[in-house]
This record gives C-alpha cells, structure tokens and sequence, in this order.
C-alpha cells in the first residue's frame, strides 16, 4: 500500500524556489528519497513506501530556512541536507544555513554550501594560515576571496593580496611597465570574479590604483614582509618548494594567508616537486596552521562538474 503526503508551500516564490529551474531540484528529491515528487502549485504531492514519504518530507523541511524566505534552493543544498539527516548533524546544518558570508551586489546571499566548506571558512576566521587542497569547482578561491573582501570593507585589514604562480608564462614576465596587468590577466581571472561578485568594478579599479588590492604573479612577493593584509595564494600546486617557503615567510604582524591548489592537477615539468605537496607533509602538524581537504562532494558548480571530476578520479585510480 503506497503512502502519501502533502506539503503546502506559503506563496509561489517559496514553491519555485524549491523545485528549482526546470525543477532539478525535485528530480534530485526524487533520487534521494526514492519518492515520487511532483508540485501542483503551491503544494509539494509526495508519494511512495512509508519511508520514503517521511524521508522526502524531513529534507523538504530542513530546507525550509531557505524556499521559506523564497531563496532559491542549490543541488548541492540538497545533498548538504541529506547528508545531515544520516549522519545526525542537523545542528550543523542550521548552523550552515544562518552563516551568511557576505551578500553580492545583487544581494544574493553567499555562505558555505557543504559542511567542509563550513570547516574551511571557520579555520580561515580562527587561523593566520590556511591551506585549502582539492579539486576544481569546491569554492577553495571564491570563499577566501569574499572573506578577504569582507576582512577589507570591515577594516580588519588594511590591503588584499593575490598571487598565484605564472607558471605558463614561466614566471619570466619581465618588468613591461603598463603591460603587467594585461599579461597577468589570464591567470587571475578566478579571483576578480570574486572580486566582482562583491565590489562596484569601477571601485575595484581605484582600490587597485592605490594599492589597496593588489594582484601580482609570485614573483613579485620575494624580499617583502605584508603586514595588516590578507594574503590568497592561489593554484599553489604550481609552486616550487622554493618559492613555497619564500611566500609563506612574507607572512607579517596581523595578516591573514589562505593557500589554495588542487595537488592533482600540476602544470609544473615532470621532474619538479610541487610546493603545496611537499608544504602539506612539512607543515601539516604545525600549530597555528590549518589544512582543509575538500573532494568532488564539495563540486558546488554544475552537477556535470563533479561527475566529470568523479570520472576522472576513476580513471585515475
């Protein structure tokens, strides 16, 4: 005998902002629960064994911090949720769901979507160092670059450094006045991105000019001391150990670094150690610094991303 349930949902945007665009997101309920999920307007008809019922009713609820407001329910939310009704941690989970980072220019709201994620923003806010290892997609970038901006506009730090190694461009850049900021570009779009979400861009250009936020390859980090600043090294596991060591060490009084690569995609020659790998040996149980792994759970882009990712490690394997 099949079992069925009725959700009601306040106004059509909580009910939209449940089933999600094309209704992934009750396709994916589907998945989870085993139960057959379909939205009649404003009611959510769930249907199936007694357990899945109850299941899918659970989930539905412990979302409900979000469709309830009419903010736009995340697939990665879902999976976030599932995993807090196996594992007991739904007081971790409304934890997630009330710690708001910061908002966008467009006023979306921007947290943690997994439990590490929320690992790795708490170990930023209570450490001076934080490695973050893991692969494309998990928000190692963008969630250091809103705390540092957050860090920025609230005055706890007085400038914004980021820096990730030229290793295409074989750091050789050569100083061409007026020419940096075109050369190096490409390899810090990630960050302005971030940046963008954020700041006005007509801001972000005078911020730059000041030195307020300054983007640069590695290079030009050696014989330096930061202080009052927060510092993103970014795609560290294109580094030497040479040039590891040198930037860690640039760390000054009341600053902030957050270092973060992905050790299995090297674009360094064959032969050449990478610095994040050998930094993560060296410094792992060193007190005062913090390493956060994140894997293809934690791909908060398109779902395709973290099959891929997934496939990958497969083949890998």
């Amino acid at each position: 005998m099949g079992n069925s349930a009725i959700v009601p949902f306040p106004s059509p945007e909580s009910a939209i902002a449940l089933a999600g665009y094309q209704e992934e997101n009750l396709k994916l309920l589907a998945r989870q629960t085993g139960a057959t999920v379909v939205m009649r307007g404003q009611e959510l008809l769930i249907s199936g064994t007694e357990g899945q019922v109850e299941l899918c009713k659970k989930l539905v609820r412990s979302l409900e911090p979000y469709w309830g407001a009419g903010k736009a329910v995340t697939l990665a939310d879902i999976f976030t949720a599932r995993q807090a009704l196996d594992t007991r941690r739904q007081g971790d989970l409304e934890e997630l769901q009330r710690d708001v980072l910061a908002r966008t220019r467009r006023g979306d709201e921007i947290r943690a979507k997994t439990f590490r994620q929320l690992q790795y923003v708490q170990a930023i806010r209570t450490h001076d160092l934080t490695f973050c290892i893991g692969p494309a997609g998990t928000g190692k970038t963008f969630l250091a670059a809103v705390l540092a901006v957050q860090a920025l506009l609230s005055n706890q730090v007085e400038r914004l450094i980021l820096t990730r190694p030229a290793v295409e461009a074989g750091e050789r850049l050569g100083f061409l006045p007026g020419d940096l900021q075109q050369k190096i570009d490409p390899y810090l779009r990630p960050l302005y991105d971030a940046l963008y979400e954020l700041i006005d861009p007509e801001k972000i250009a005078g911020l730059m000019e000041r030195g307020v936020i300054e983007v640069a390859p590695l290079a030009y980090m050696r014989g330096r001391t930061l202080n009052n600043a927060f510092i993103i090294l970014d795609e560290a596991q294109n580094t030497t150990p040479a040039q590891m060591k040198m930037v860690l060490t640039r760390l000054g009084f009341r600053s902030k670094m957050v270092v973060t690569g992905d050790v299995t995609q090297t674009d360094l020659p064959v032969n050449q150690q990478s610095g994040l790998a050998i930094a993560e040996k060296i410094l792992r149980h060193v007190e005062g610094i913090a390493f956060c792994n994140l894997s293809k759970a934690d791909v908060v882009r398109h779902p395709l991303v973290q099959r891929i990712v997934a496939a990958y490690e497969q083949h890998e394997g």
